[in-house]
């Protein structure tokens, strides 16, 4: 067996599992109740806040050398 047909053989079955896993989980089991999702968008919001004043800082100490 060549090396690139061991890679290919590798990477293919290791596509198929992903794609099985996805479709597994394609969709969701449980509900999501309206509260549930304001508190995930609030997190999500508040995530790139924090993300935004973490580059902003970097590109002030950055700017200040």
């Amino acid at each position: 067996m060549s090396y690139p047909h061991l890679l290919r053989a590798l990477f293919s079955d290791a596509f198929a599992r992903i794609r099985y896993i996805n479709s597994k989980y394609a969709e969701p089991r449980i509900a999501i109740s309206p509260a549930v999702r304001f508190a995930l968008l609030s997190l999500r919001i508040y995530l790139l806040l924090l993300v935004g004043l973490l580059a902003y800082k970097f590109y002030t100490v950055l700017a200040a050398s």
